[in-house]
């Protein structure tokens, strides 16, 4: 069978360490142990590693430990993501002050992934832009991304009826 194609986006990484968000960090941390075992390939890219230069240095460190025990495709600047990501501005899904936001759209499209993994429920996980996705697909020659949370690909409880 073949891997999900994952871009992963800043919030899933800094949920890594996310204590004020403990149900988010516990799935976090256990979809991780799925990334480190190659369970999917795995894309992050610039302005995810921009975002983290934000973090505290204790934190920013832990998390590239984490980032470290992976194997992951780097996804590097080029026009084409930018312009891209102006498509999500310009049809009014993603405004201009969450350009970084679209980035990682774009990231993920430019990259052909099948999902974007994101917990950032404001700009990424819900249903304007999961249908902003769609239109840009339709008027692009990009195909369409689905966005989840790390919950979403965690399989059941094995004590599930």
């Amino acid at each position: 069978m073949k891997k999900l194609k994952l871009y992963l986006d800043t919030s899933t990484i800094s949920h890594l360490d996310q204590h004020d968000a403990s149900d988010k960090m516990q799935d976090t941390l256990r979809f991780w142990k799925d990334v480190e075992k190659g369970q999917y390939d795995i894309f992050l890219s610039y302005i995810c590693f921009d975002e983290l230069l934000r973090c505290s240095h204790e934190k920013r460190m832990m998390l590239a430990e984490y980032i470290s025990r992976v194997s992951y495709t780097h996804v590097s600047y080029s026009n084409e993501i930018y312009t891209l990501a102006n498509e999500f501005v310009t049809h009014g899904i993603l405004k201009q002050s969450s350009f970084d936001d679209a980035q990682h759209l774009a990231s993920a499209m430019v990259s052909e992934c099948d999902a974007i993994i994101s917990w950032n429920f404001k700009h990424m996980v819900n249903v304007k832009t999961i249908g902003g996705i769609k239109i840009v697909a339709a008027i692009t020659r990009y195909r369409e991304t689905a966005i989840y949370t790390p919950t979403m690909l965690l399989g059941g409880d094995n004590n599930d009826s």
